[in-house]
Parts: structure tokens; C-alpha cells; sequence
């Protein structure tokens, strides 16, 4: 069916028929496929920030370097008005984050980053939900982002909560319970395993790898650009003590 009958079967006065839903649907899928083409047709010639045009493997290290400057207190001087002009015609981040919301925990400052180089997505635990996976998939397929890192941190006061209910069946008030009920596979198979340190320690970094494995095996976006090579997914430890991130997975 061409673009322009699609439409013509999803404006008509008729019920919403099989046919006409699967033309709405049909219609969705255009605009976000042509919102992909001609993002990348635009970057092509110039993207908004051409150094972020990476390999994962280029990503993962330029990451890792802006931690590295971070932790040793050298961070580039920036001018955000520099990059304001630019950044209104589009984004071409390097890196997707799926980061804890802990206001101890900002990647954009861990990783050396300015506005346009890290799209960020953040829930308190840093756990898959259906919106963040969206958002991950938005990041990859339209923005071309080749890297995605899951990024938790020590201390964390989610999945600290989830330890308690786990050892000490407590509970908490509002949606709040929602987040432990997410966490708390993590705890259990932590729990379940001899780990050096504590509950907490071992099930934040159980946490990391059970996201991560489930960001890599996402269907239908994420789990065909990790099999082609387009995507990297990786888990990494920030640790308050330091600003240090390591990787974990």
C-alpha cells in the first residue's frame, strides 16, 4: 500500500476497521521512519556535532576518558553558548544512559560531557521499564546512538530498600513499592549467590547485569543492532567514594 492511499484508508469517515487500524499503525511507523531518513541524510552531510559520529568501541572509550578526566579534576572548560546554535537543528548523541536518579549521580558531569553528547534516561534504581526501553530504542534507531551503558552506583538507597524488604519484609508507602517489586529479582539471585561484601553491594551490581542482558535481548530494535554490531550495551559501577565508573558488565 502506497503513502498516499495509507492515509487516504485511515482519514475516511468509516469505523475503525482491522484495515484502518493497521493503516493508523502503518502511518506511525512512516513518520518515525522518515523522521529517521531524513535525520540521517541531514547528518550525513553535517551533523549538529560531528565528533559524536563514533563506533561503539570509539564510544566506550571516550567515556571512559571523561571519567577519567572527572575523577583527576581536569574537566574541559566549556561554553554552552558555543553549541546552542547548532543544537537546535537536531542531536546526535554518542552514548545513551540509563542512569539511577540519585542527585549524587550525574553523567553528564562523571563522563566529561556537555548538552547533545549523552541522552539520558533516568528511574530511581536504574531498571528497564516499557517508557525507558522506549526512550533507549528512540536513541538508538533515530538518533544512531552506537552505545548504550546501564549505570548504577554504590549506595544505592532503591535498591538498599529492596535489601530491607527482601531481609526484613518491609513495605512502603505510595508507588514507591513499585520500584522494589522491579528490583527485587536482582536482590533474590544475589542472594542466592556466594558474593564477597554485602547484600547491597552484590545486588547492585546483579541489578547492572540483569538490565544490561535485558536491553541486549530487547526485540525488536535493540536486540537486531546489538547482532548487527550498530549497538553496544554495557554496565558500569559509579562509585561515590571516588566518581569513579567501572565497568561491571
Amino acid at each position: 500500500m502506497c503513502k498516499v492511499c495509507v492515509e487516504n484508508a485511515a482519514l475516511s469517515d468509516t469505523p475503525a476497521s482491522p484495515s484502518k487500524r493497521a493503516a493508523l499503525g502503518m502511518i506511525g511507523a512512516l513518520s518515525l521512519l522518515g523522521m529517521s531518513a531524513a535525520t540521517g541524510v541531514a547528518y550525513a552531510k553535517s551533523p549538529p556535532k560531528p565528533n559524536n559520529v563514533l563506533t561503539p568501541a570509539q564510544a566506550i572509550k571516550r567515556l571512559m576518558a571523561g571519567n577519567e578526566r572527572y575523577t583527576s579534576d581536569k574537566t574541559q572548560n566549556r561554553s554552552f553558548a558555543s553549541t546552542r546554535a547548532v543544537l537546535t537543528g537536531g542531536q546526535n548523541p554518542y552514548a545513551s544512559i540509563l542512569s539511577c536518579a540519585d542527585s549524587r549521580v550525574s553523567p553528564e558531569l562523571c563522563f566529561d560531557e556537555e548538552r547533545g553528547d549523552l541522552f539520558v534516561a533516568r528511574v530511581a534504581g536504574n531498571y528497564v521499564t516499557s517508557d525507558i526501553l522506549a526512550s533507549l530504542e528512540y536513541g538508538a534507531a533515530v538518533l544512531n546512538s552506537p552505545l548504550i551503558m546501564v549505570l548504577g552506583h554504590t549506595s544505592c538507597g532503591a535498591v538498599g530498600a529492596t535489601v530491607n524488604a527482601y531481609e526484613k519484609q518491609a513495605e512502603f508507602p505510595g508507588h514507591i513499592q513499585n520500584i522494589i517489586t522491579a528490583l527485587m529479582p536482582a536482590v533474590r539471585a544475589a542472594a542466592s549467590e556466594s558474593h564477597q561484601g554485602t547484600l547491597l553491594q552484590a545486588a547492585t551490581i546483579q541489578n547492572i547485569k540483569q538490565n544490561v542482558q535485558q536491553l541486549q535481548k530487547a526485540t525488536p530494535i535493540l536486540s537486531k543492532a546489538v547482532q548487527d554490531g550498530k549497538v553496544r550495551v554495557v554496565g558500569g559501577l559509579y562509585h561515590l567514594e571516588t566518581g569513579r565508573v567501572e565497568i561491571v558488565a
